[in-house]
């Protein structure tokens, strides 16, 4: 029986065994294979996606579990490195080996949408669960405040973009 749900805001149907990890459903069937096996277990986050906006450990997550739910991977985030979390990591030079990295990702962008401008503590507290063998522990904290500052200004830009748009409008005449 086929599983529908959606990824990266595309609707998938396979036809895989309901107890099939998500993970080597995303890799194996699907061909997307940024998100990472690192330990099987869930304890090293190398295979953290999102599901409906939550951090999720997909080497555990049963693909039945995800019908009718929206998955996102990191290929999901921007086609070319453009998301505020992808662009501080590129910036501030994360990736020693770069195993983990698609897990620390996406585990930083949900902590950024619940806390647009976290702490040290709270970000240790958030990427707790993602393991890097090679230590850039002090360089993903400085992305993940960098990443902040980029988001901020990206919403400020936008917010800037539609203020001058609604001022346009009202000057030929339409309404805000």
């Amino acid at each position: 029986m086929a599983i529908q749900f959606i990824v990266n805001g595309k609707p998938q149907s396979v036809d895989v065994p309901p107890n099939m990890p998500l993970l080597w459903v995303l890799r194996d069937t699907l061909g997307m294979t940024g998100t990472k096996f690192g330990c099987g277990m869930a304890l090293c986050g190398a295979c953290t996606v999102h599901i409906e906006g939550e951090p999720t450990r997909s080497c555990i997550t049963p693909v039945s579990s995800v019908a009718g739910k929206k998955v996102m991977t990191i290929e999901g985030l921007s086609p070319d490195r453009s998301h505020p979390v992808q662009r501080a990591w590129i910036e501030v030079d994360v990736p020693q080996c770069g195993y983990c990295q698609s897990g620390q990702i996406m585990s930083a962008v949900a902590l950024l949408a619940k806390n647009a401008k976290p702490s040290d503590p709270e970000i240790d507290d958030a990427m707790k669960g993602n393991i890097c063998r090679c230590g850039t522990y002090q360089r993903i904290r400085e992305a993940v405040h960098r990443a902040a500052t980029l988001q901020k200004a990206s919403l400020s830009d936008r917010d800037a973009t539609e203020d001058a748009l609604n001022e346009q409008l009202v000057e030929a005449g339409g309404a805000a």
